[in-house]
């Protein structure tokens, strides 16, 4: 767990790592002052959602340059994806960015329009 990280809706750990590779648990849109509290749009969401998961990675020693794959969870597909995918490319350099799933769902915590959740790995030496 990481101690300034945000608040856990359900019983897991931030981040769990093996073998240098860290699995960030998905994020919600709250914030660590404001658990629960969510702001309106797909763009306030998910730049939330990316600072959370920036916390988390940060937390371990690592940041967005270390993300490998990203697995998105939309709750408005067809109406949020071409916004959503607007703010979240700005997190990411455009020669630089991780695999990526994005899927459609029906139901979040908080009833969240965004989770998002990496994969990411510590550098070798």
């Amino acid at each position: 767990m990481i101690a300034a990280g945000p608040k856990p809706v359900a019983p897991f750990s931030h981040a769990v790592e093996s073998d240098g590779f860290v699995f960030v648990t998905g994020q919600m849109p709250d914030t660590p002052e404001n658990p629960g509290v969510l702001p309106a749009g797909i763009e306030a969401q998910t730049r939330n959602v990316m600072t959370n998961l920036d916390i988390v990675l940060k937390g371990v020693g690592l940041g967005f340059e270390h993300v490998l794959a990203v697995r998105a969870y939309l709750t408005h597909f067809a109406e949020d994806y071409a916004a959503f995918n607007i703010t979240y490319s700005t997190f990411f350099p455009s020669d630089r960015r991780p695999a990526r799933t994005c899927i459609g769902v029906t139901g979040l915590a908080y009833d969240a329009r965004v989770e998002i959740d990496f994969i990411a790995r510590h550098p070798t030496a």
